[in-house]
């Protein structure tokens, strides 16, 4: 969807790194936040989603990650402190004036949606794409997944998952070495937070995705959420057109 207008606005994360915000459309904010080795376009806009919820009449502001996409990659473990992806979203929602926002995320967008209301973001709607319970409250486990990816590129079979993992970093152009380092910002949310967030969340994951868990247990943790399955496993169901209509529907309800 490459006819969408679409703005670049640049924020200063923790330590001052420049975090890159891609903003189109008019009324409502929501904040989108895209997953691990993914960027805003790749994510929101290449499918489009973007466009259908710009349609349906919201504002979308999008980062890209630290590490990721447009944004500051650098490469010293300094840099990727616990949470820092949370701190930078933090400074996203304060920098940009947002008081009244929806806000949501895929894979580790929705992590550090659930990070951001643990610590305080106070959006009137959540979304939660591609997670389960497990994704949250136990951060790291498919952390050694990734790890040996990142330390073996080049090195798996093809049509293999680790083959088809290192494909989808060479088409986001993702830093092997930021990756890296990005594991270590994951900061796990216990049950009993989760269960403390009053904001209606929409749980929306494909029916053949438990990369980051169960989805179901995540909305049976949740005191206002409902869930939504779409076609697909992680790593295609953000390219399905339900999940823009799931969002739409949600958000628009």
């Amino acid at each position: 969807m490459t006819d969408l207008q679409i703005e670049r606005h640049d924020i200063k994360g923790l330590g001052g790194l420049p975090i890159a915000v891609h903003v189109v459309g008019q009324g409502r904010d929501l904040v989108l936040i895209h997953g691990y080795f993914s960027n805003a376009w790749t994510n929101w806009i290449r499918y489009g989603h973007a466009a259908k919820l710009v349609e349906a009449g919201f504002r979308l502001i999008m980062p890209d990650l630290r590490g990721h996409g447009e944004s500051g990659k650098p490469h010293d473990a300094a840099d990727y402190p616990a949470d820092a992806l949370t701190d930078d979203n933090l400074a996203l929602v304060e920098q940009m004036g947002l008081t009244d926002y929806d806000l949501g995320g895929y894979s580790l967008g929705a992590r550090t949606t659930v990070r951001m209301l643990a610590r305080g973001a106070t959006p009137r709607r959540v979304i939660l794409a591609g997670m389960g319970l497990r994704g949250l409250t136990r951060t790291l486990d498919k952390g050694g997944y990734y790890k040996k990816v990142l330390t073996n590129l080049g090195t798996f079979e093809r049509g293999t998952s680790e083959w088809m993992t290192e494909a989808f970093l060479k088409t986001t152009k993702g830093d092997p070495v930021a990756m890296l380092h990005i594991l270590n910002t994951f900061v796990d949310t216990d049950e009993a937070t989760i269960a403390g967030f009053q904001q209606p969340a929409e749980v929306i994951c494909g029916a053949d995705d438990q990369d980051n868990g169960i989805a179901q247990e995540l909305v049976d943790a949740l005191p206002n959420g409902r869930y939504v399955e779409i076609p697909g496993n992680h790593m295609n169901a953000v390219t399905r057109k339900e999940l823009g209509q799931a969002m739409v529907g949600f958000l628009t309800a």
